[in-house]
């Protein structure tokens, strides 16, 4: 059986129920496989075809023990978690008209119109199935800069198992996104809107990371996390690489490159570790804004935070990109003491200069750019002048990327993921087009029906955060938990 531990080093191999269920690893750190699959060409030639459920199954069945979730149970798992969807290939991928063998990877078709509901429908749909086979409740805790947020909780609602505590820095993200959270009715569906965050979301991990770290806290809320931290969002987000992969290629093997617009770096961890596991893609383009902590890392060799930078691809203004440990682990033969020497060394110092022979092992097939709020623009215009395709921003930032990387790529066909639709971010599209009049391709009918829905939200200040929210999530389980 295929087990799971810290990429810290520290705790025991947990099996992976266990893992998906805790979140963080008992040191604290993020859980990963202790070996990862090797997959042959042959196996990636007898899945080309595959639709994206059947592909998620056979990707998902090396990781998953048939002792904790069997064929006929991953199954059903599957088919009911993207029974949501808009589009029947889950996945569609749009092939530019104004760029030669350019796609874009439209990963927006879920209930909450962004990239995280490919994660997170199975996720969640997951952690309450095994809490219903225990009899079990628990609370998950998530910090969002605009997508985790909705999708976790549009998931989690009205789940008997579980409570959803969602973390957001108010006025950070867009109406359209807070609106996804704060209308939904669900009784087990709690917001959090904090104000003055200096750092974001960033200043929200650090106060969840200390609510984990309380351990009567986290004992007796039974707490958990479906952000990027937990193991199954990173594996669930591995199936899209392939399957985008299989879409554009007529043989395996065939050079494709993916931009992928990124923040914390748990999309492109999974990218990461699906090549690692035998995917043939030949570069990953790190499409980071104005930010730019990824940039720092596969361009200087360099991890280190910064003062945020409120840009227009709002999802990905991320400070401390904390799946890069996730991936870093298998650079550095799965060395969980140097991992949780480094880690160490950003908390005591805010930066950490990687050594020659790292840096060249984690930043090999990678190109890195940060794009500016005026080429995201830019972009997104251009790309509707010529074919009235409209690209939210963050797609937008992965197709700059595409466009200054383009010349030190070579040949090969080039796929940008588009990981939220535009109708969440209308004051961009507004200032793309000069105008308040929206296109239709920037309005969605689930957008405009919340702005009628009345909204119910908890309201705190960043500076009494963790005294405010153990109070609050404690005094809402007592209560859950009296006789009636």
């Amino acid at each position: 059986m295929l087990k799971f531990i810290s990429n810290k080093g520290g705790g025991t191999p947990v099996n992976f129920e266990t893992a998906i269920l805790d979140g963080f690893a008992s040191d604290g750190g993020l859980y990963v496989p202790e070996h990862l699959p090797n997959i042959s060409n042959e196996q990636l030639k007898a899945w080309k075809n595959l639709s994206y459920i059947d592909l998620a199954f056979e990707i998902l069945s090396l990781f998953i023990d048939r002792s904790i979730v069997s064929e006929m149970e991953l199954k059903k798992l599957l088919k009911d978690a993207y029974a949501s969807f808009e589009k029947e290939e889950t996945i569609p991928l749009h092939p530019l008209t104004s760029r030669k063998d350019t796609y874009v990877m439209e990963l927006f078709y879920g209930p909450t119109l962004s990239f995280k509901d490919v994660g997170l429908a199975f996720l969640v749909n997951l952690v309450n199935f095994f809490l219903e086979r225990k009899n079990e409740h628990l609370s998950i805790i998530v910090a969002t800069t605009g997508d985790t947020g909705p999708a976790a909780a549009y998931f989690a609602a009205g789940k008997s198992s579980l409570n959803a505590w969602v973390l957001y820095p108010k006025d950070m993200i867009t109406e359209e996104q807070e609106r996804q959270m704060t209308t939904l009715p669900h009784l087990n569906i709690h917001p959090v809107g904090v104000s003055n965050c200096p750092d974001g979301a960033d200043d929200l991990d650090l106060v969840i990371s200390k609510l984990f770290a309380n351990k009567r806290f986290k004992e007796k809320l039974q707490l958990s996390s479906v952000n990027s931290i937990n193991w199954g969002r990173v594996m669930m987000q591995t199936v899209h690489y392939f399957y985008g992969y299989f879409q554009v290629v007529d043989t395996i093997g065939e050079v494709v490159h993916m931009a992928v617009p990124s923040g914390a770096f748990g999309n492109l961890c999974a990218g990461s570790l699906a090549r690692k596991m035998g995917l043939p893609i030949s570069t990953f383009l790190v499409a980071n804004n104005k930010n730019a902590c990824l940039h720092r890392i596969f361009s200087e060799g360099i991890f280190s935070k910064q003062n945020i930078i409120e840009t227009e691809s709002s999802a990905i203004d991320i400070l401390i990109p904390y799946n890069f440990w996730r991936y870093l682990y298998f650079c550095v033969d799965k060395d969980g003491v140097k991992i949780k020497t480094w880690m160490e060394e950003f908390k005591n110092t805010g930066v950490v200069k990687f050594d020659a022979e790292t840096f060249e092992s984690y930043s090999k097939g990678y190109l890195s750019y940060s794009a500016s709020d005026d080429q995201t623009l830019a972009v997104i215009k251009e790309i509707y002048d010529a074919e009235e395709y409209l690209l939210d921003p963050h797609g937008a930032v992965a197709l700059v990327a595409a466009d200054n990387l383009r010349d030190q790529l070579g040949d090969g066909k080039i796929i940008c993921l588009a990981t939220a639709h535009p109708s969440k971010f209308p004051e961009s599209i507004q200032r793309v087009f000069g105008t308040d009049k929206l296109p239709a391709a920037a309005k969605h009918h689930s957008i405009e029906k919340a702005k009628h829905l009345c909204e119910k939200v908890h309201l705190c200040d960043h500076s009494h955060l963790e005294e405010a929210l153990m109070n609050a999530m404690e005094s809402n389980w007592d209560l859950n938990r009296l006789p009636l």
